[in-house]
């Protein structure tokens, strides 16, 4: 209930909506007991005791009573879709922005096709318990309540009769409850595998083509398309037992009171209009008592929904982080002198990947980092950024502890140009604007020419507005990489990060990305992540890694001198067209 009561917390920002919203359902339901009292008095007041001029009239009032509470029905919806599609922004825009201030390490243990669900459909679900939970259960009790008093009114005899089934309504609702919640959370996570596994396959369909394995693949969806067939079928089946069995014992109260209130007319005891109005009251006294029942299991399924979307929100932010705004920074710029000291990391508590890392970047010197795959260049990089904590020791910059600099201050003077470019599905313009938010035309096309990119963009069919299609599909591999290094140029950082920015491209485009490089290294302390011999060799300092330690530095001519690993790569590298195959064991000194 705690999460609930979570949820409900979220009414609270529109409570003029609120109220209007109960108001409206208040008075439709007022509305209800006028029927019934006006069948009474047609019966026994009209029919029975020959008052003809009293029929129209009556007749007027319960046709205005149906009018008053459609009137008010009409309105209670449209406040509730306001209501309620404002409660789902909010809901769904606070999980977004925690969703951001997250650490990496939480996505590398995530699928995208969860956390999609819980952003979409968990949102939804939480939001129908927000909104009707509250507006209809609010809407039943009262009308219990209400009919209750009338029934009472009529007859306190016949209504302890109308009440017999609660009980038994009672205990069905309440095994219910404590049985539905594992298999609503057992239909949410199929729905997210589903939903996974559909998301890696539209992301992954060029390999499925490539590798045809269609077959194999729809097979896989078939798998997890049938865990949620069967665990909808398992919630429905519940369901479709525990609902006729509620309406039953509804009906069979309509019978006990028909039986006794027969009873009594035959006697002469009461009224027929009285009796009639009885049982048009009683249907409204287990109508909403069967919405309670409908309202249990959007409640189940919500608190299910909850639970999820409460897990992101509850889950710890990554250190240091700063709430991001639109405005620039304005803290003293940073210069871009670093400092490793004896850094020690761990993904997991068993698993170390970096191990006692010193080393010291001057202002606008060049570091390249050499090593076979597995030895822990990217991950000493990403310490950088503090897209992981370190486990131990200590990196500076410009001879500050980087936990002492704000993430937003630390980020902004970082730029990275990896091997796989990642562009979003929008226009030229707007990737370029990642860079820079509020960078002009003018400034576009002069990094874009910086970058050696100018001449294609110029021929796309709109240049810079040309929409690049999801991840720049729409371009080549290398042209996706020349307009990433044009964002990382507009973003004008004081230090760079290059990751294996040139590995998968042909010479042609290899040659126009370094001259890029040339332009966006200027000046800039740069660390770079490669494996051709042409982009290292300049370095002021080669750093040659493996598992998880430098085990060589110096430059190019004085690692040579030492023949050791980094010797061993160059002279291979001479005979693969010097390509760093550092994968291959047999490259060992």
């Amino acid at each position: 209930m705690r999460i609930l009561f979570r949820v409900f917390g979220y009414t609270a920002r529109y409570p003029w909506m609120a109220v209007a919203t109960i108001f409206c359902a208040v008075g439709s339901t007022l509305t209800v007991v006028v029927f019934p009292a006006v069948t009474q008095q047609i019966i026994d007041g009209v029919l029975r005791a020959h008052h003809p001029e009293r029929f129209i009239p009556l007749i007027l009032t319960g046709l205005a009573a149906f009018f008053a509470q459609d009137l008010l029905n009409c309105l209670r919806i449209l406040l509730n879709n306001h209501f309620e599609q404002r409660v789902i922004f909010d809901l769904r825009s606070d999980l977004y922005a925690r969703i951001q201030m997250l650490p990496l390490n939480w996505f590398d243990n995530r699928a995208t096709g969860d956390i999609m669900t819980r952003l979409v459909e968990d949102v939804t679900n939480v939001e129908r318990v927000l909104i009707d939970g509250i507006e209809q259960g609010t809407v039943a009790i009262l009308q219990i309540g209400i009919v209750l008093v009338m029934m009472a009114y009529y007859s306190a005899a016949l209504t302890v009769a109308a009440l017999t089934p609660v009980p038994f309504l009672a205990l069905g609702a309440l095994a219910y409850t404590l049985t539905a919640g594992k298999r609503y959370r057992a239909a949410r996570k199929a729905t997210s595998a589903l939903n996974s596994l559909l998301h890696d396959n539209l992301d992954g369909i060029r390999q499925i083509k490539t590798y045809t394995s269609e077959a194999r693949e729809h097979a896989r969806f078939n798998t997890a398309s049938d865990a949620l067939r069967e665990a909808s079928l398992l919630v429905m089946r519940y369901w479709a037992i525990y609902s006729p069995s509620m309406n039953f014992l509804g009906n069979m109260g309509m019978v006990v009171i028909l039986l006794i209130g027969g009873g009594r007319v035959l006697r002469g005891e009461m009224d027929l209009g009285v009796l009639t109005a009885f049982l048009l009251l009683a249907r409204y006294l287990y109508e909403p008592i069967g919405r309670l029942h409908s309202l249990n299991q959007l409640l189940q399924s919500g608190r299910a929904a909850s639970e999820r979307v409460f897990s992101i929100l509850d889950a710890t932010v990554e250190p240091g982080y700063n709430k991001p705004t639109t405005e620039p920074i304005s803290a003293e710029p940073l210069l871009g002198d670093v400092r490793y000291e004896a850094v020690g990391f761990q993904y997991q508590d068993d698993l170390t990947v970096l191990q006692d890392i010193t080393l010291h970047a001057r202002q606008g010197e060049m570091i390249a980092l050499v090593g076979p795959t597995g030895a822990g260049k990217t991950s000493l990089v990403h310490l950088l950024s503090r897209f992981y904590e370190l486990s131990s020791g200590e990196i500076l910059l410009d001879g500050t502890p980087i936990r002492n600099i704000p993430l937003g201050v630390l980020r902004h003077s970082v730029a990275m140009v990896t091997q796989e470019s990642f562009l979003f599905n929008g226009t030229t313009a707007d990737n370029l604007r990642v860079g820079k938010p509020d960078a002009t035309e003018e400034e576009m096309w002069s990094a874009l020419a910086a970058a050696n990119a100018d001449v294609f963009v110029r021929r796309l069919p709109k240049g810079l507005h040309t929409q690049l299609g999801e991840r720049g599909v729409k371009l080549s591999v290398g042209e996706k990489q020349r307009l990433s290094i044009a964002r990382a140029l507009l973003k004008n950082p004081p230090i760079l990060v290059l990751d294996e920015a040139t590995a998968s491209v042909d010479n042609t485009t290899e040659r126009l990305i370094q001259e890029a490089l040339q332009h966006l290294l200027a000046g800039r302390t740069s660390f770079v992540i490669a494996h051709r011999l042409s982009t290292v060799r300049h370095a002021d300092q080669i750093l040659v890694m493996e598992r998880g330690r430098i085990v060589e530095r110096g430059t190019h001519e004085s690692l040579l001198a030492e023949n050791g690993l980094y010797a061993s790569l160059c002279r291979e590298a001479d005979a693969h067209g010097g390509i760093i195959d550092a994968k291959q064991p047999s490259l060992r000194a």
